[in-house]
């Protein structure tokens, strides 16, 4: 049923704005020409004698290069906002509350570019800091972008977007994802509900910091998550990265660990399906795709985090096997899986990224007993503040074999390249992780609000607790629609780099901003272990690390768009 006006909370006859959508799409046109002009500025701060950007000048211009970045995120996520309500108002679906979330986001964020971006918690981006001039302000600031700022984002517009949700929210209604797609909502609702059903139990096995039990795995196996996206002929389901977010997005819903569970599955199938040889693709693509393999990522050393190139682990060719000497960390369900993706160097000789090889290692599944119990391997966990269920290890290797028939691809010196092409997927899956767990928090945080009762009401109708939900609902839509949109570039077969950079980077931020929100709204119960946003908490905060950490993110972005991408 359409949804009409709250009642008015204002002095005037309503909070909405009028010619919505022209206002926004004006307002967008100014918020582009800025990004263009910001581009520019930046470009002479960092550009070096061959027309690309400097690796010194980037370092020492880093604040301006990577405020840029996040100018351009909050740009593309308006643009995204405002297709998500046309194609609605093209559908005639347009309701009150997906017409203030939309102003409330372009209030907001108009706001926030004009006045600044706040690249974390202590760092706050000025237009000045971008060596742009006043006059540039000025041209942003045309009667659009200042109505916009003016009333986009007011109480009253939370006040009324808070009535809104409250009507909906009985049915699980925080405002229409705009999927437009049948067989998408009907994924959407399968997972809702698988989401739903695991979340009490989920919270238990953080509490006592036990892995997710295999029969959940095998749930989830049964459900095809892990061969979302390996192709049909290799025994997946060949769906796109749309479907792969929506059903990541919604078990991470329930509890991150549940959505990360294909993230591993999702990196090595791409892995093997890019880079592998038939035989390989043959071999173990079905086996990842029916969940019969569970697989791990293991690339990253201790003292290189994000710089890959300096990786130290050997793979030297002995016959018929290499053999692997070294060491890993953050390696996640590293003791029950069955292979692993392991990045090591093949050519000492080869300084940086063109010396390392992947491979497809196996080895025997361990248990909590003896969780390595491969030749050649040790390894320990690292514990862990939150993303507990599929526990984190140190590992090493000291002569662990590794069949040579498992190089990926059969060509050493291929490794880092074969990495790279499967950052974009990451990075997409992992923004669908974050946009989970921000809808959490907000669901979290909105049932507990409307439960507790201080002061003779419940807490929801106090208008700075019920406008941090107003609030929160509109950024997790803004981070989902970003992430979509990166998703839809993929299956498009487009290079999307920048636009899964943009999504992971400003969805994580949602993520942690909610679950910190949401923890405010329950007060000191909020602090209290058997609560549930406390653990949401913690696994909020390791979505601004992993996969590239913010300041990793803003690079990438910032590197592409000023070497010429749009």
């Amino acid at each position: 049923m359409p949804q009409t006006a709250a009642k008015d909370w204002t002095t005037t006859d309503s909070v909405f704005l009028p010619d919505l959508i022209a206002l926004c799409s004006d307002a967008l046109t100014s918020a582009e020409t800025l990004r263009d002009q910001a581009r520019a500025s930046v470009s002479t701060l960092v550009m070096g004698g061959n027309g690309k950007p400097d690796p010194a000048l980037l370092e020492r211009e880093q604040f301006a290069v990577h405020g840029f970045a996040w100018l351009c995120t909050y740009t593309a996520a308006l643009r995204e906002m405002l297709s998500w309500a046309q194609r609605l108002e093209n559908a005639g679906t347009l309701r009150d509350l997906e017409k203030l979330m939309l102003q409330a986001a372009f209030g907001e964020y108009l706001s926030q570019i004009r006045g600044g971006i706040a690249l974390s918690q202590v760092e706050i981006l000025r237009l000045a800091d971008l060596g742009l001039p006043p006059q540039a302000e000025e041209t942003f600031d045309n009667a659009s972008v200042r109505k916009l700022i003016s009333g986009g984002n007011t109480s009253a517009v939370r006040q009324q977007l808070a009535e809104l949700m409250s009507e909906g929210s009985a049915n699980g209604d925080l405002g229409n994802p705009a999927l437009d797609d049948e067989t998408l909502d009907m994924i959407r609702d399968q997972f809702h509900k698988f989401a739903d059903d695991h979340m009490d139990a989920a919270h238990e096995w953080h509490l006592k910091d036990e892995l997710i039990p295999l029969s959940v795995v095998n749930q989830l196996a049964e459900l095809g998550v892990f061969g979302l996206t390996v192709p049909e002929e290799f025994g997946g389901l060949g769906l796109g990265k749309l479907s792969m977010c929506v059903v990541t997005e919604e078990l991470s819903r329930g509890y991150i660990g549940l959505g990360s569970l294909g993230t591993r599955s999702e990196i090595a199938a791409e892995l093997i399906r890019l880079g592998g040889t038939e035989e390989q693709k043959t071999k173990w693509l079905p086996a990842i795709a029916s969940g019969e393999i569970l697989p791990t990522a293991v690339f990253t050393e201790p003292n290189t985090g994000s710089d890959l190139g300096s990786l130290r682990t050997r793979a030297v060719r002995d016959g018929e096997i290499y053999r692997i000497k070294g060491n890993k960390t953050w390696i996640t369900h590293a003791a029950r899986s069955d292979i692993m993706t392991l990045l090591a160097r093949t050519n000492p000789e080869e300084a940086g990224y063109k010396g390392l090889s992947m491979f497809i290692a196996e080895k025997p599944r361990g248990d909590e007993a003896d969780p390595f119990p491969a030749p050649g391997m040790t390894g320990g966990e690292i514990k862990v503040l939150g993303y507990r269920g599929m526990k984190e290890y140190e590992l090493g290797f000291d002569d662990f074999e590794v069949k040579a028939e498992n190089l990926l691809g059969g060509d050493e010196g291929e490794g880092f390249k074969q990495l790279m092409a499967t950052f974009e997927s990451a990075r997409i899956q992992t923004a669908a992780r974050a946009v989970g767990v921000a809808q959490c928090a907000l669901e979290l945080g909105m049932t507990y609000a409307k439960d507790r009762v201080q002061f003779g009401k419940a807490i929801y109708g106090f208008p700075r607790v019920s406008g941090k939900l107003a609030w929160m609902t509109v950024e997790t839509m803004i981070a989902r629609q970003l992430t979509y949109a990166s998703a839809r570039e993929k299956d498009s077969d487009r290079r999307c780099d920048i636009e899964a950079g943009m999504a992971k980077l400003l969805a994580a931020r949602v993520a942690w901003s909610n679950a910190d929100n949401a923890l405010q709204i329950h007060g000191g119960n909020g602090y209290a272990e058997e609560y549930k946003i406390s653990r949401v908490l913690c696994d909020a905060r390791i979505l601004n690390i992993f996969e590239g950490a913010a300041e990793i993110q803003a690079q990438v972005i910032a590197r592409g768009l000023l070497a010429g991408r749009n």
